[in-house]
């Protein structure tokens, strides 16, 4: 039987809607449908079981993650990353932890790797009842560091694609302590999807100590080898905020809140919702700085909620900036919304 995601598929779709009326309550039905469709089209059209194996674990490893983090949709969470190596006796590791400190007296929840190290350092500072921990499986024994060990906020993956898609999508801001190739990787995966608009912007902190020149020697390449060889944009220095004082790191990740509230793309429209409103002389001055990120005929307004935000009402409150936003460089959006908050 051929089956299709928007046509009628029979009895087929019959047998599906008895079954979930049978489960019970079934949120957003229609997305289910579409779900249990295409593990039926998955299992005709693939012959491999090592292909289905992976489709099945990852939808059960993506159901999870959704299950632990839901009860906490409404705290911000900041992802640290860095080095598993990192002992107690560096300094970096008491950054770490003094970082997980104050961000937990701010409010926020942490999210690490669930390792030692750095990991374990800002699960410390944050405690265990504001830590999460995403962990990975590896050939070699891993348990969870000694904070999230039994906890319910601890999650271990079997692929790191699913990890990687926690790490980012659950997280309000992503701080980067000095690491090895992993610590590289989420910094490069996660600034590639704030460049890409993949990931609503997010403030990412880079940690250096004092004496230190990790950071500061990955962006010495940066500027020497991608931005003068025209691999990335100038701007794309925006989406990262190099420091070497907790302090200063804690208060940019507030900064980035102190007005903005979240993003959310309308049709051909930027929603940029926030907890306070601009004043009206304010808008005439942000379209003139930035007129170069508005569509051909378009323009920037101050608005309520859309008719098509009706699926968000808790939010229904806050005033809106309207952008027709041309969808061509992310970094400027987030200097849009930096100018935003410095209002």
């Amino acid at each position: 039987m051929d089956l299709r995601f928007t046509a009628n598929n029979g009895i087929v779709d019959t047998a599906i809607k008895d079954l979930l009326d049978l489960v019970g309550p079934i949120r957003h039905r229609s997305i289910v449908r579409e779900m249990i469709i295409a593990t039926l089209k998955a299992g005709q059209e693939n012959p491999e079981k090592a292909d289905l194996k992976i489709m099945c674990g990852t939808l059960k490893e993506m159901r999870y993650t959704s299950k632990v983090f839901s009860a906490y949709r409404d705290t911000r969470k900041i992802t640290v990353f860095g080095s598993a190596r990192t002992t107690a006796a560096n300094p970096l590791y008491q950054m770490a932890r003094e970082f997980g400190r104050q961000l937990a007296a701010c409010g926020f929840m942490v999210i690490t790797g669930g390792g030692p190290g750095i990991m374990l350092a800002a699960n410390e500072g944050a405690g265990i009842e504001r830590s999460f921990g995403v962990g990975i499986r590896l050939p070699f024994e891993q348990k969870s560091n000694s904070v999230l060990n039994g906890s319910v906020r601890d999650i271990t993956y079997k692929y790191f694609f699913n990890r990687k898609v926690a790490f980012v999508k659950e997280a309000c801001a992503v701080a980067l302590f000095p690491g090895g190739f992993g610590t590289l990787d989420e910094a490069m995966e996660t600034l590639t999807l704030l460049q890409t608009g993949k990931r609503y912007p997010i403030p990412v902190v880079l940690m250096d100590r004092p004496e230190d020149a990790y950071w500061s020697g990955w962006m010495s390449f940066m500027k020497d080898h991608l931005a003068s060889g025209g691999y990335i944009g100038p701007n794309d220095f925006a989406f990262f905020h190099h420091t070497h004082d907790v302090d200063e790191a804690v208060a940019v990740i507030q900064r980035f809140y102190r007005r903005y509230h979240s993003l959310r793309f309308v049709g051909g429209k930027s929603v940029i919702r926030m907890v306070s409103e601009l004043a009206e002389p304010c808008i005439g001055d942000l379209k003139r700085e930035f007129a170069d990120l508005i569509a051909d005929g378009g323009d920037m307004v101050l608005s309520g909620a859309l008719p098509r935000e009706c699926d968000e009402p808790e939010l229904a409150q806050l005033p809106r900036l309207v952008v027709d936003f041309n969808k061509r460089d992310f970094a400027r959006l987030r200097q849009l919304i930096d100018a935003i908050n410095s209002k």
